[in-house]
């Protein structure tokens, strides 16, 4: 038996164990979402731009977005070199005096590439790096295109992405992404929720000559719906971070076991579950709930506040940025 399964298998509750091994359960997403898009803030809130050291809430995103001094475009970009097939993705540059810029890729979550992902973009941009977001749904809703998908459309069409195509939209957007002229070869991923299960599948099946690591906001390694193996968490050869929210059960029971795993392959790896934050607290920080709970709210700014800091950190380090 594998370390892992054996670290799994040692959890004191069964409970633990299917929850390691099953699917986000959809009220999960729900919440996530009740949290931010969904939640009904009042005009004054959305005509704001927010903390500015940070990504936008969802909320302050289409503001935030219509507000940035920054380049952004939609392009549509090759699945293979060569290939007629394309995927459609938001690209935003930085002003920068640097010849030469790295790229990180932004995964969406299971609702697809919406206006705070594009935002998550611009932010990272802001902050000197060349900053790609894919639709890894183009190909199951039929093509390129930049409308958007109901939450219901998107989450449905979802399935129907395997973790091959998720690898293969990653390193297609890299690829576009570091074949731009003020571009450096090396690139980094970062994801949530889905994105987030996404980019730990990415680091361990690795990518383009350049890849450098990964930043997981509350998602599991997931492997076609089970925790992987030790085998395949031997084949990491990047860094990578989870950060997760307390209030999200499922993924705070697995982290210890994750921990460990990776501890006893020796592969560089930080995880930190927030005090009080829930499952998207990047997405919602404290943008007021429908029902509003305050002390949540303010947990999830704080985890923010930590969360996105550290991130930059993560990717200027492993990018090789001073």
């Amino acid at each position: 038996m594998s370390s892992l399964r054996l670290l799994l298998a040692s959890c004191s509750a069964a409970a633990l164990l299917s929850a390691c091994h099953r699917q986000m359960p959809p009220d999960e997403h729900m919440a996530h979402m009740a949290a931010g898009d969904m939640a009904a803030a009042p005009a004054a809130i959305s005509a704001q731009q927010g903390d500015l050291s940070l990504p936008p809430s969802a909320a302050h995103s289409a503001a935030r977005l219509a507000a940035s001094p920054r380049h952004g475009e939609w392009v549509t970009v090759p699945w293979e070199p060569g290939s007629k097939d394309s995927l459609m993705a938001w690209i935003v540059y930085p002003s920068t005096s640097n010849a030469h810029t790295p790229v990180v890729v932004v995964v969406h979550e299971i609702f697809g590439l919406s206006t705070w992902v594009r935002s998550v973009a611009d932010q990272l941009a802001s902050q000197g790096f060349i900053a790609i977001a894919p639709d890894l749904l183009s190909r199951v809703r039929g093509g390129a295109t930049t409308d958007s998908l109901p939450y219901s459309d998107a989450t449905r069409l979802i399935r129907g992405v395997d973790a091959a195509e998720k690898n293969r939209g990653i390193t297609a957007a890299a690829r576009y992404a570091m074949s731009q002229p003020s571009a450096a070869q090396k690139y980094a991923v970062i994801g949530f929720c889905w994105g987030g299960s996404t980019t730990w599948g990415y680091v361990i099946n690795g990518g383009l000559p350049g890849f450098s690591g990964g930043v997981a906001f509350y998602g599991l390694p997931y492997m076609n719906g089970a925790v992987p193996s030790a085998d395949s968490l031997a084949k990491i050869k990047t860094p990578i971070m989870l950060l997760s929210g307390a209030k999200d059960a499922r993924i705070g029971a697995a982290m210890p076991a994750v921990d460990s795993a990776m501890k006893a392959e020796g592969k560089w790896y930080y995880g930190h579950n927030y005090p009080g934050a829930i499952h998207g607290f990047m997405r919602a920080q404290d943008d007021p709930k429908a029902q509003r709970d305050e002390a949540e709210e303010q947990a999830n700014l704080a985890a923010a506040k930590d969360a996105w800091p550290r991130t930059i950190e993560f990717l200027k380090k492993n990018l090789g940025m001073k």
